[in-house]
C-alpha cells in the first residue's frame, strides 16, 4: 500500500500542477479533483460485488493496472473533461484497492490490532508524504512523472500478486441512515462533513495556490509534504487531551487553532517555502485531526453494537465533503482570487468550530468513564472499521454478552 499511496499522493500534486500549467481555471481544477471523491463514492457500491465476484487477487490486479493506464493518460491527453473522468475512475480504483488491502489485513490481524492499525496509518501518511518529492526529477510538464505514476501502481501489486495466503471475505457491516446518524451525534456528523470539504479542498487545491504565489515545483512538494507529516505526528497528543476533556471542546480549538495558522499562511504567502513549511506542519496537524475526533465522539455517543454502522456513515459524509469541497473552494477561489485559497479554509474551520461551540452548550457532555480511546484514523474504506481496535473491544462485548446469555439459557 505504501507503494501504491506514493504514485497516488504522486498524482494529485502533479494534476494540480500540471493544470495550473495549462491554464485550467480555478473552477475546473476544482471540478476535476471532485471527481477523484466522487469515484471513492460510487467505488464504495460497486468495488464489493467486484472483489466477491472475481476475487481479492484479480480485483487487486485489475484495479492497479486499470489506475497505471489512467496516471499515463492523464499526461498523454491534456483535456479538463477528460481528466475529470479519469480522475472518477481513479477514484473508483483506488477505494477498492484499499477495501483488498484492508480486508487482508483485518484476515491476519489476530493479536495487537492497535500497533498494526497504528502501523498502517503512519505507513499511508509516510507513503502519500513521500511521493510529494518525486516531482522534483521530471517537474509537472514532463509525461515522466506520470510514467513513474503508472510504474509505482505497477510495482505496488506484485507483492499481493505472488502471495499464498488464502483470500479473506470482505466484512459486512449494517448501514445506519444519515439522518439517525446527525440525531445521536452532531458534532461527529458535522465533524465529518466538515472534515471531508476542508482536507478535500486542500489535496485537490494547495498544489495550485502554492504556485501561484510563486513556489517552485520542490517548495510546492515540501509544502504538501509537510502538511501530511504534521498530520501524522500530532494526532496522538490531540487524541490524548479528547480522551481527558470534552472532545467537542477539544474539537473546538483545533478548529481556532487550525483557521489561525491558514491565516498565518496567507499572511506569509510572499515569503517563500522557508517560512510555509513549519506552518504547514502545524495546520496540518490540526487539520487532519478533525476526522479521527469526530469519529471519537460519535463512537462515545453510540450504544454498544451500532458503532460500525456509524463509522461508515462517517466514512460516507467525510467522502461527500470531500467531493463538494474542491467544488466550493475552487468556485470561490475563480471569483477571489487563488491566494484566496487559505482564508477560505479559514472561513470553514471557523464555521465548525461555531457550531461545535453552540453544541457544548446545547448538550450534555459524555462522562469520562463512558468515553472510547482516541484512535488517530484517515479516510479510506470501511474495512479499515475491522481493524479499528475499538471494532475488536465492541467484538469481545458482544462475544461476552452472547455467553452470558447461553450460561443463562
Amino acid at each position: 500500500m505504501g507503494i501504491l499511496l506514493s504514485g497516488s499522493g504522486l498524482l494529485g500534486t502533479l494534476l494540480g500542477l500540471r493544470a495550473s500549467a495549462e491554464g485550467f481555471s480555478d473552477i475546473t481544477i476544482g471540478l476535476i479533483m471532485a471527481a477523484f471523491y466522487f469515484g471513492y463514492i460510487v467505488g464504495s457500491q460497486w468495488c464489493p460485488p467486484l472483489i466477491t465476484r472475481i476475487g481479492h487477487i484479480r480485483t487487486f490486479t485489475a484495479l492497479s493496472a486499470a489506475a497505471a493506464v489512467v496516471s499515463l493518460l492523464h499526461g498523454m491527453v491534456i483535456d479538463p473533461w477528460f481528466w475529470g473522468l479519469l480522475r472518477l475512475i481513479h477514484g473508483i480504483c483506488m477505494i477498492g484497492l484499499y477495501m483488498v488491502i484492508e480486508s487482508w489485513l483485518n484476515e491476519q490481524i489476530n493479536h495487537r490490532r492497535g500497533q498494526v492499525f497504528a502501523v498502517y496509518m503512519m505507513v499511508s501518511l509516510g507513503a502519500l508524504g513521500a511521493g510529494q518529492f518525486l516531482i522534483i526529477i521530471y517537474g509537472a510538464d514532463q509525461l515522466g512523472s506520470f510514467a513513474m505514476v503508472a510504474m509505482l501502481f505497477c510495482l505496488g501489486l506484485i507483492p499481493l500478486a505472488l502471495t499464498r495466503v488464502h483470500q479473506p471475505v470482505l466484512a459486512s457491516i449494517t448501514k445506519m441512515p444519515l439522518l439517525e446518524l446527525f440525531k445521536i451525534s452532531h458534532v461527529g456528523a458535522w465533524g465529518a462533513l466538515s472534515s471531508g470539504l476542508i482536507t478535500g479542498s486542500f489535496w485537490g487545491l494547495s498544489a495550485v495556490y502554492a504556485l501561484d504565489i510563486g513556489l517552485s515545483d520542490s517548495e510546492v512538494a515540501s509544502f504538501i509534504a509537510s502538511t501530511i507529516i504534521g498530520g501524522a505526528l500530532l494526532q496522538w497528543p490531540i487524541g490524548s487531551l479528547s480522551d481527558r476533556y470534552d472532545r467537542r471542546l477539544v474539537l473546538f480549538w483545533v478548529c481556532i487553532g487550525a483557521a489561525a495558522f491558514a491565516l498565518l499562511m496567507f499572511i506569509m504567502s510572499g515569503r517563500g517555502g522557508l517560512w510555509l513549511s513549519p506552518i504547514a506542519v502545524i495546520y496540518g496537524g490540526l487539520s487532519f485531526a478533525l476526522y479521527a475526533l469526530s469519529v471519537a465522539q460519535t463512537h462515545d455517543r453510540m450504544s454498544e453494537g451500532n458503532t460500525m454502522a456509524a463509522t461508515q456513515g462517517l466514512l460516507l459524509l467525510n467522502g461527500i465533503g470531500a467531493t463538494l469541497g474542491p467544488l466550493l473552494i475552487g468556485a470561490l477561489m475563480y471569483g477571489l482570487g487563488t491566494t484566496s485559497f487559505p482564508i477560505l479554509l479559514a472561513v470553514f474551520l471557523l464555521l465548525l468550530a461555531s457550531y461545535t461551540r453552540y453544541r457544548i452548550g446545547a448538550d450534555p457532555a459524555v462522562p469520562a468513564a463512558e468515553r472510547t480511546e482516541f484512535v488517530p484514523i484517515t479516510r479510506t474504506s470501511i474495512e479499515v472499521l475491522e481493524m479499528d481496535p475499538r471494532a475488536e473491544s465492541e467484538s469481545e462485548s458482544e462475544s461476552e454478552s452472547g455467553t452470558e446469555s447461553d450460561m443463562k439459557a
